[in-house]
């Protein structure tokens, strides 16, 4: 969604952020989710696209603090959102933070990675990964950035 914000028409299938790893709050993350409707993604299919879920949020904290991922996905059925939480992965979030924008949307203020930022994750994505998305995102990107540079 941070592309959408710079002007990006592909459109997201998910919301990542990336925030320091919540070890000690690990339940209230989790009830935050599942109050919302959303449960702990257990099951991706070779598309990337959700195929179970833990309805159960005890089991679901439990999980998260046994496996200490570096990431997890949360995935409303009703709705098909999806946010995909990063723990301090692939950069961490302080060091994110120190370059985001404030955006406000909706009344909100978020902290929204910089283009540049953004660059740097999608690039490490895309070496994870072969996706098409991200290549496209990469030269939106780039693109953004350029045009941009003088400001």
């Amino acid at each position: 969604m941070a592309l959408v914000l710079l002007g990006s028409q592909r459109v997201t299938q998910d919301f990542d952020f990336v925030i320091r790893h919540p070890a000690e709050l690990i339940e209230k993350v989790v009830d935050l989710f599942y109050s919302r409707g959303l449960e702990l993604v257990a099951k991706l299919n070779a598309a990337g696209e959700v195929t179970a879920t833990i309805d159960n949020r005890t089991v679901a904290a439990v999980r998260l603090r046994l496996d200490a991922p570096s990431s997890a996905s949360f995935f409303n059925r009703r709705t098909l959102l999806r946010i995909d939480l990063l723990f301090d992965f692939p950069i961490p979030a302080a060091e994110l933070a120190a370059s985001a924008v404030e955006t406000r949307i909706r009344g909100r203020v978020l902290n929204v990675a910089s283009a540049s930022d953004l660059l740097r994750l999608k690039e490490i994505a895309a070496k994870k990964r072969s996706s098409a998305g991200d290549t496209q995102d990469i030269g939106f990107l780039k693109a953004h950035l350029r045009d941009n540079s003088f400001i």
